[in-house]
Protein backbone atom coordinates (compact mmCIF):
# COMPACT_ATOMS: atom_id res chain seq x y z
CA UNK A 1 0.00 0.00 0.00
CA UNK A 2 2.87 2.39 0.76
CA UNK A 3 4.21 2.03 -2.78
CA UNK A 4 0.83 2.94 -4.23
CA UNK A 5 0.55 5.94 -1.88
CA UNK A 6 4.01 7.16 -2.92
CA UNK A 7 3.15 6.64 -6.58
CA UNK A 8 -0.07 8.62 -6.21
CA UNK A 9 1.73 11.49 -4.45
CA UNK A 10 4.30 11.66 -7.25
CA UNK A 11 1.55 11.41 -9.90
CA UNK A 12 -0.44 14.22 -8.29
CA UNK A 13 2.72 16.37 -8.27
CA UNK A 14 3.14 15.75 -12.02
CA UNK A 15 -0.53 16.58 -12.63
CA UNK A 16 -0.08 19.84 -10.70
CA UNK A 17 2.94 20.80 -12.83
CA UNK A 18 1.02 20.05 -16.01
CA UNK A 19 -1.99 21.98 -14.75
CA UNK A 20 0.29 24.99 -14.18
CA UNK A 21 1.86 24.64 -17.62
CA UNK A 22 -1.18 23.77 -19.75
CA UNK A 23 -4.10 25.05 -17.68
CA UNK A 24 -5.74 21.62 -17.61
CA UNK A 25 -5.32 18.60 -15.36
CA UNK A 26 -4.36 15.70 -17.65
CA UNK A 27 -5.32 12.07 -17.27
CA UNK A 28 -2.92 9.25 -18.12
CA UNK A 29 -4.03 9.16 -21.77
CA UNK A 30 -3.36 12.89 -22.18
CA UNK A 31 0.09 12.54 -20.61
CA UNK A 32 0.92 9.64 -22.95
CA UNK A 33 -0.33 11.69 -25.89
CA UNK A 34 1.99 14.55 -24.90
CA UNK A 35 4.95 12.18 -24.58
CA UNK A 36 4.15 10.81 -28.03
CA UNK A 37 4.13 14.32 -29.46
CA UNK A 38 7.41 15.08 -27.71
CA UNK A 39 9.10 11.92 -28.97
CA UNK A 40 7.94 12.19 -32.57
CA UNK A 41 7.83 15.94 -33.07
CA UNK A 42 4.52 15.28 -34.84
CA UNK A 43 2.48 18.41 -35.41
CA UNK A 44 -0.82 18.68 -37.22
CA UNK A 45 -3.82 20.95 -36.96
CA UNK A 46 -6.14 17.95 -36.90
CA UNK A 47 -5.06 14.64 -35.43
CA UNK A 48 -7.02 11.53 -36.31
CA UNK A 49 -8.00 8.90 -33.77
CA UNK A 50 -5.49 6.52 -35.38
CA UNK A 51 -2.69 9.10 -35.15
CA UNK A 52 -3.55 9.71 -31.50
CA UNK A 53 -3.37 5.95 -30.84
CA UNK A 54 -0.04 5.79 -32.68
CA UNK A 55 1.34 8.66 -30.60
CA UNK A 56 0.23 6.95 -27.39
CA UNK A 57 1.82 3.69 -28.57
CA UNK A 58 5.12 5.53 -29.16
CA UNK A 59 4.83 6.97 -25.64
CA UNK A 60 4.18 3.60 -23.99
CA UNK A 61 7.09 1.99 -25.84
CA UNK A 62 9.33 4.95 -24.99
CA UNK A 63 8.61 4.93 -21.26
CA UNK A 64 8.87 1.12 -21.03
CA UNK A 65 12.16 1.17 -22.95
CA UNK A 66 13.69 2.65 -19.78
CA UNK A 67 13.20 -0.75 -18.12
CA UNK A 68 14.34 -2.80 -21.09
CA UNK A 69 10.94 -3.88 -22.38
CA UNK A 70 11.37 -2.14 -25.75
CA UNK A 71 14.22 -0.92 -27.92
CA UNK A 72 14.04 1.70 -30.67
CA UNK A 73 14.88 -0.08 -33.91
CA UNK A 74 14.94 3.11 -35.96
CA UNK A 75 12.67 5.61 -37.61
CA UNK A 76 10.60 5.33 -40.75
CA UNK A 77 10.67 7.79 -43.66
CA UNK A 78 8.20 10.05 -41.85
CA UNK A 79 10.35 10.15 -38.71
CA UNK A 80 8.18 7.88 -36.56
CA UNK A 81 10.16 5.61 -34.23
CA UNK A 82 9.69 1.85 -34.45
CA UNK A 83 10.29 -0.43 -31.48
CA UNK A 84 11.21 -4.04 -30.89
CA UNK A 85 9.81 -5.74 -27.80
CA UNK A 86 12.71 -7.27 -25.87
CA UNK A 87 10.84 -8.99 -23.06
CA UNK A 88 7.31 -9.85 -22.06
CA UNK A 89 5.44 -7.50 -19.79
CA UNK A 90 4.42 -9.03 -16.47
CA UNK A 91 0.83 -10.16 -16.07
CA UNK A 92 -1.08 -7.58 -14.09
CA UNK A 93 -4.60 -6.48 -13.32
CA UNK A 94 -5.85 -3.29 -14.96
CA UNK A 95 -5.13 -1.08 -11.91
CA UNK A 96 -1.65 -2.63 -11.64
CA UNK A 97 -1.03 -1.94 -15.36
CA UNK A 98 -2.04 1.69 -14.92
CA UNK A 99 0.29 2.09 -11.93
CA UNK A 100 3.09 0.35 -13.85
CA UNK A 101 2.73 2.82 -16.73
CA UNK A 102 2.38 5.80 -14.38
CA UNK A 103 5.59 4.82 -12.58
CA UNK A 104 7.43 4.68 -15.91
CA UNK A 105 5.91 8.00 -17.03
CA UNK A 106 7.14 9.60 -13.80
CA UNK A 107 10.63 8.21 -14.44
CA UNK A 108 10.52 9.61 -17.99
CA UNK A 109 9.71 13.11 -16.72
CA UNK A 110 12.22 12.83 -13.89
CA UNK A 111 14.97 11.92 -16.35
CA UNK A 112 13.98 14.76 -18.67
CA UNK A 113 14.19 17.26 -15.80
CA UNK A 114 10.50 18.20 -15.81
Amino acid sequence: MFITDDLMQRWWALEAKMLDRFGKKPDLEAVLFLIGLQETGFMAEKISKEQKQDLMHVAVCTVLAQSGYYLVEGKDEEGWPHFAQLKQLPEMSLPEQENFIKDHVLLYFEQSGF
